[in-house]
């Protein structure tokens, strides 16, 4: 991989981790999502306006079908994230979403498309299995588990899992954008996420009180998001015009253990050494499985 491609993807890890934390300490809902969708349209404008405005003159009705596609699954993935974030532990939700993705893709792979993983797959499928069983079973391994925490850990496992299948849909949608209809990757994120804006209208028309108690308590949050996010995605489509997906993917998963030093040493989550053991372990499985 070519140094401006790590560069890239390392910087993209760090912003994806911390924004990813900014959203876990709003504890926000859909108001936190509209808000956060109506920030990256108003913000990230000035940039798409000088960079690639005159492009969009030029997209098909084809070009605009993949676009509202990644914009309603990215619109599912940031709820379910959210949603996820609100019931459970960072350390939780955010390794089993990042690294069941690639997981099912290689199963799906074997089963429907006759792929073999190879040793090397097949002991990062394991890594990732062993990574989820970590977190998810904690030090109380063998002991009967009861309780909040217990609870709460299923949760996390529940809707790590379904963000890990959107995020899967939505990486196939964007990586055909990118690679087959040449979308520019700022164009990609910007108009999957202004797309996304009129499906979440109506929970501001019914609430619009909501919605403002909701912003002026998190509006700290929603910047950080709205600047972070986007950027983070950017910056992976970019380094995978420079290098190959096999490299930029795996490379892209250190995000896990930022993310869970993050929620043990900021959120005081529990358990941090065994989480951060099975987010590594995650990390290790992906690799394992792209290369």
């Amino acid at each position: 991989m070519p140094g401006s491609a790590l560069a890239l993807v390392l910087a993209a890890a760090l912003l994806h981790a911390l924004w990813n934390f900014a959203a876990k300490k709003a504890g926000g809902n859909h108001h936190f999502a509209l808000a956060s969708a109506l920030t990256v349209s108003v913000i990230w404008l000035p940039v798409v306006w000088v960079v690639g405005w005159d492009v969009v003159a030029g997209f098909d009705s084809k070009t605009w079908g993949v676009l509202m596609a990644t914009a309603l699954l990215h619109l599912l993935y940031f709820n379910a994230l959210l949603t996820g974030y609100r019931l459970a532990d960072l350390t939780v939700v955010y390794p089993v979403a990042r690294g069941s993705a690639p997981a099912m893709s290689a199963i799906a792979a074997v089963f429907l498309l006759g792929e073999h993983l190879g040793l090397r797959g097949g002991l990062g499928l394991l890594a990732v299995v062993l990574g989820i069983v970590l977190i998810a079973a904690g030090p109380g391994l063998w002991r009967p588990r009861e309780g909040e925490a217990h609870h709460r850990r299923k949760l996390g496992l529940l809707w790590g899992g379904i963000t890990g299948v959107l995020i899967a849909g939505y990486t196939v949608v964007d990586g055909y954008a990118i690679k087959v209809l040449l979308i520019s990757p700022l164009l990609l994120d910007y108009f999957s996420n202004l797309l996304r804006v009129p499906f979440m209208l109506p929970g501001l028309w019914r609430d619009p009180q909501g919605f403002a108690a909701a912003l002026s308590q998190q509006w700290r949050y929603v910047l950080l998001v709205a600047v972070c996010s986007p950027l983070a995605y950017i910056l992976v489509l970019y380094a995978m015009q420079l290098a190959p997906l096999s490299r930029v993917a795996p490379t892209r998963e250190v995000s896990m253990l930022f993310a869970a030093l993050l929620g043990g040493q900021l959120l005081k989550e529990g358990e941090r050494g065994w989480r951060l053991a099975g987010a590594a372990c995650i990390a290790g499985g992906v690799i394992g499985l792209s290369l």
